[in-house]
């Protein structure tokens, strides 16, 4: 263990700037990682290389400090750790990486009962910070200047942009819950590999990929995927609650919903009697479903059948707008929100309109599921929306100490997509 790791253990009392921020920042500045493990420098004290080592983790500066901050820190020592959570951050901090427990710096903070504290928020804001910083760095539109007659400060910019994000760099797929752990390195690439090649990573995989509905869900057939599963019930009907929430002509409710998966939010908006009811739906066996179901003979139903890239644009030349727009497919990510979603929205949405989705984003770790939170909040009001999040308790039968008792609902799924015990329910409107 090097001298950065023992500092993160917090043995001198009281936690002050000179003990500990200083000498830090002297850590980083000699060009030591703030990702630097446990692991790795148990490793080189003992000269032994990353093919024979023993010792699998990564357990990095900012993991020891969640697991050792006391508990009974003072106000002026809380403020000295987050100083050091910050320097950590600046210096490329993974807040997504996990150790070998499978813990996020957040997990940890988590299971020592510091949700909600300042600690907390640090690694909530980190990872916001990654996902806006991630996004223009994949931008083809941003251009990195740097001066044309210093080839050196050239090769150090381009050198140091990714050495900010090194460890951020599957942000995306970690907060999404694509990111599995594996016994080996080869296991892990094709399982990613699987996964983002299938009908839950892949939408036009999901579409050629045989469903079937079985005892309360909607599954990939061969897989078992859990495309949409009855516990999600409650989610539903508040979804369905803010579709009306702000009618603009009683006489003329327009209601869109994208994606039918078992119908639960469609049987609710029928019970309201809205004026027109549409709904979009790209998969085969859905569509089947919804003949089959009698929704095609519904007076106020219109069905959109195809991606909805492909049938709501044709809605803006035909004047359509709609009181309520609900969001929820499957194998989409929320890029595609980001990116086409939120310009159709804003073109269909009634000025009174409400905007709501299953917010499932980041929904395997609460810390993630926070990180998007914000996220959401930050997109949304580039397009002129406000949007409020709603807190209600997600079943436990979804969370991970239930999955060996029979009421689990995972049993014979392959993946759970969801693990957290809040759900933040969004219902967002124009500014």
């Amino acid at each position: 263990m090097s001298e950065l790791h023992n500092l993160c253990h917090f043995e001198k009392r009281p936690i002050t700037i000179e003990e500990y921020v200083d000498p830090i920042k002297a850590y980083l500045k000699q060009g030591i990682p703030a990702t630097y493990t446990v692991e790795e420098a148990y490793n080189y004290e003992h000269n032994i290389s990353e093919e024979d080592s023993k010792f699998a983790g990564n357990t990095t500066p900012m993991h020891l400090i969640c697991e050792n901050v006391p508990l009974d820190c003072t106000e002026d020592e809380k403020n000295v750790v987050l100083e050091m959570m910050n320097q950590l951050w600046l210096n490329g901090a993974g807040w997504c990486l996990v150790n070998d427990k499978d813990e996020t710096p957040g997990c940890i903070l988590l299971r020592r009962g510091l949700h909600g504290s300042k600690y907390w928020d640090s690694c909530v804001d980190s990872g916001v910070r990654a996902e806006v910083l991630l996004r223009k760095l994949n931008d083809p539109n941003i251009e990195f200047l740097s001066d044309p007659e210093d080839e050196d400060m050239d090769v150090e910019i381009e050198d140091d942009i990714p050495e900010l994000v090194t460890d951020e760099v599957n942000i995306k797929e970690e907060i999404e819950g694509k990111k599995e752990k594996s016994e080996s390195k080869s296991d892990s690439v094709s399982e990613l590999e699987d996964m983002y090649n299938g009908p839950a990573g892949a939408t036009d995989t999901y579409l050629k990929t045989e469903l079937e509905y079985k005892d309360g869900a909607l599954i990939t057939k061969d897989g078992s995927d859990g495309v949409m599963m009855q516990w999600e019930e409650e989610l539903m009907k508040a979804g369905c609650d803010s579709l009306f929430k702000s009618i603009e002509d009683p006489k003329d409710i327009n209601i869109l919903n994208i994606g039918f998966g078992m119908g639960i939010i469609d049987t609710m908006i029928q019970k309201k009697n809205p004026t027109k009811h549409y709904i979009c739906e790209a998969h085969p066996d859905v569509l089947k479903k919804l003949k089959k179901d009698g929704w095609y003979e519904k007076s106020n139903v219109v069905i959109l059948e195809g991606k909805w890239q492909d049938t709501l644009p044709k809605l803006l030349t035909q004047g359509v707008f709609f009181d309520g727009i609900y969001y929820d497919t499957f194998s989409e990510h929320y890029e595609d929100m980001v990116e086409d979603l939120f310009d159709v929205i804003v073109g269909l949405l009634k000025p009174t309109g409400t905007f709501s989705f299953f917010n499932g984003l980041g929904a395997d770790r609460l810390v993630c599921y926070e990180v998007y939170k914000k996220v959401v909040d930050l997109d949304l009001a580039n397009y002129g929306l406000s949007v409020k999040f709603k807190e209600m308790n997600a079943p436990v039968t979804t969370l991970k100490e239930n999955d060996g008792y029979d009421d689990s609902v995972w049993k014979e799924i392959k993946r759970a997509y969801w693990r957290c015990p809040v759900y933040y329910h969004p219902e967002a409107s124009f500014m």
